[in-house]
């Protein structure tokens, strides 16, 4: 026999709790009701009292009585006589009323035993069916599946909170899940890229060397053969560098940086002059605590990528003002932009849409924000264009200058 559903069980436990103590309560009440009827230990009295005064009236010698005294005895018989029949009528009275009770308790003790059924089963359904359903989710969250979209109605509100709390569980694991992945998978990236740039490094330099020792010296002819050595081992040469980059992560102790500062060097420094620039500035934009070196690296990654997605050409808008605890700061250009169908994976180590690129600039800048515990995240710029915009935490203000 297989065990009973938990459903089941709850179904049986009220039942025990409700109906059966209504049973022992209505049998308790008719074995009272029988056993101290008035009506009853009346009628007992009064035939014990008649068979005394038959024996009585047996027994006395009425020939021996004056007039006076059998006038008397003959009224205490028909008062005795009396007394017994009223005590019948009364006790037939008893026996009705006794009935109609008793078919009142079995119509109460009946119905609070069906309200006792009906009420034990909407109880157990509102408390195992959202336990069940509970159930349920734990597996899908184990088997790291999504959890079912629709609830079940019904239920105690305190399901409701517990439903709520599990969902919110569930998807903090599930991120907290993506994020160690994608840390461990950029662990991996970060030792490969190392790797790679000392191998490519080694050879390169003599390499390099060697073609421009050729170059001084090489005919005409040889000139463009070189000029294609010289272009594609400066391009290798870059590639290493990226990996490098990739693989390395800021060393030695934090400082503050003036992020308009260093933005505003950038737009000096990086731009073509055929491309213009503004930077707008908050009054009270405080600096960050963070390494120098990386955060110009990774601005300067976005500065470049805003270059080439212009073709060199138009305006680059810059911003960097204070939003609650955090700097923030934007870069929008006003190109083509980034499909939406490209967005979620510009971040990715060796993912690019260009034809000679490395896939490598944009994941060194989400690595440095990352390392300085902030984030970043990529919009449509207003007619047209990419924006990216970089939240990082602010220095405390004990520690500005």
């Amino acid at each position: 026999m297989s065990a009973l559903s938990f459903r089941k069980r709850i179904l049986m436990a009220l039942l025990l709790l409700g109906a059966l103590p209504a049973s022992l309560a209505f049998v308790g009440w008719v074995v009272t009701i029988r056993n101290d009827n008035p009506a009853v230990a009346g009628r007992a009295a009064f035939e014990d009292l008649g068979a005394t005064g038959r024996d009585l009236l047996r027994v006395l010698d009425s020939t021996r009585l004056t007039a006076e005294e059998r006038a008397v005895l003959n009224e205490h018989t028909s008062a005795l006589n009396a007394a017994l029949a009223r005590s019948q009528r009364a006790e037939a009275f008893s026996r009705m009323k006794a009935v109609g009770y008793t078919v009142v308790l079995v119509s109460l003790g009946s119905l609070f035993m069906y309200l006792a059924v009906i009420i034990g089963r909407s109880l157990s359904k509102q408390l195992s069916a959202p336990i069940e359903e509970l159930i349920g989710w734990t597996g899908h969250i184990r088997r790291q599946e999504p959890l079912p979209a629709t609830e079940l109605r019904g239920g105690a509100p305190e399901f409701a909170s517990l439903r709520m709390a599990i969902r919110n569980m569930a998807l903090e694991l599930y991120q907290a899940r993506n994020a160690e992945l994608e840390a461990e998978r950029l662990r991996a990236f970060r030792e490969v890229a190392r790797r790679v740039a000392h191998e490519m490094k080694n050879p390169l330099t003599p390499v390099r060397l060697a073609v421009r020792q050729l170059h001084a010296t090489a005919t005409e002819e040889q000139q463009e053969s070189l000029e294609v050595l010289i272009a594609e081992s400066a391009r290798l040469e870059q590639l290493a560098r990226e990996f490098a980059e990739l693989g390395r992560l800021p060393e030695g102790p934090s400082a503050e940086v003036d992020l308009a500062e260093l933005l505003n060097e950038l737009l000096k420094t990086s731009l073509p002059t055929t491309m213009s620039w503004r930077l707008d500035t908050g009054p009270d934009t405080p600096s960050v605590i963070g390494h120098y070196d990386p955060l110009r690296r990774a601005l300067g990654n976005l500065v470049r990528n805003a270059v080439e997605a212009n073709d060199g050409r138009g305006l680059l808008e810059a911003r960097v003002v204070r939003e609650g605890d955090d700097v923030i700061v934007s870069l929008a250009d006003h190109g083509p932009g980034i499909p939406s169908e490209k967005r979620s994976r510009i971040f990715e180590p060796y993912y690019t849409g260009k034809a000679d690129g490395t896939g490598l600039g944009l994941a060194i800048v989400k690595q440095v924000v990352d390392h300085h515990h902030g984030t970043i995240v990529l919009r449509e710029t207003p007619g047209g264009g990419a924006t990216f915009e970089l939240r990082l935490p602010a220095a405390p203000e004990e520690d500005v200058t």
